[in-house]
């Protein structure tokens, strides 16, 4: 309990971690109660105000193309980049933390073997691991979190993996072993709660690559489909009008980088405080 209070105290003196916490609370609230907040559908089309500039009446962000409000879009927007993150980083992390912890805990050639195919996989650009994986389970927001999960993987499983090795040769990881103790009671009890920080503050910095690689995705056509609306294809649909109304673009645009910006303070200031070595400093 004391613990859990320093910890509280240490993190609320992290203004950078508060800054990043305010900002990821504010889009959950908008995604949870964006129902009750905006006045129109996301597809609700007013066809007199098409591509209405920002400020217009009862459109304080302006309209789309197909006169649909940009703002109400964006709200929306904000419940697909949250729930791809959720789901795409908790794959990554529990197949990752599985890998980590089998392969830093045993080690020997199954750990050699793993680490190669992670290496092998880490040799690709991220996101076109994923846009092959797309290609092979087809377009759609639950093979997009599926297929930016599984990316996810062999950097999660490198980070648990490091701290594994930090861990397992301490003194009460040998004294735990002599008592008698099995291989899974130790990973369980004592390997998986010393090296949960640092998969803690991974997935945090990770959810702005998810939500990232969603609007890529989505950019392209292979993630969400319309009209269900995205911030990346609330960019490609904006593509055809950056002459005449910029804001489709930049407003989507602003949204995914304060957003990722958010989820970045909010590691920094987690790194800070559960980091023992940044804290003694």
């Amino acid at each position: 309990m004391l613990e859990q209070l320093s910890f509280g105290r240490r993190f609320l003196r992290s203004k950078q971690g508060m800054a990043g916490l305010l900002i990821v609370l504010l889009n959950i609230g908008l995604a949870c109660f964006a129902p009750r907040i905006v006045p129109y559908d996301f597809d609700e089309m007013d066809f007199g105000a098409m591509l209405a500039e920002p400020g217009t009446e009862g459109h304080c962000l302006g309209t789309d193309d197909m006169g649909r409000d940009v703002l109400t879009r964006l709200i929306y927007g904000s419940q697909v980049s949250l729930m791809v993150g959720m789901v795409a980083v908790s794959i990554g992390a529990c197949l990752g933390t599985v890998l980590g912890l089998i392969s830093g805990y045993f080690g020997g050639f199954f750990d050699a073997l793993l680490m190669r195919l992670m290496d092998a996989l880490l040799a690709f650009p991220y996101i076109l691991l994923a846009i092959a994986m797309m290609a092979a389970l087809g377009a759609g927001l639950f093979n997009a979190m599926l297929a930016i999960g599984l990316v996810m993987v062999p950097s999660f499983a490198r980070v648990v993996r490091g701290a594994v090795l930090n861990v397992k040769n301490e003194d009460f990881i040998t004294g735990v072993r002599i008592m008698g103790a099995s291989h899974l009671w130790i990973l369980a009890r004592h390997v998986l709660v010393n090296v949960l920080p640092p998969i803690i503050v991974y997935a945090s910095l990770s959810f702005a690559g998810a939500i990232i690689s969603e609007a890529t995705l989505s950019f392209l056509g292979l993630g969400i489909q319309p009209p269900v609306p995205s911030w990346g294809s609330m960019l490609s649909e904006a593509m055809p009008y950056m002459d005449q109304a910029s804001y489709l673009a930049v407003l989507p645009g602003l949204a995914i980088l304060v957003t990722c910006l958010g989820f970045n303070l909010l590691g920094d200031g987690l790194r800070d405080v559960l980091d023992p070595r940044l804290r003694i400093r």
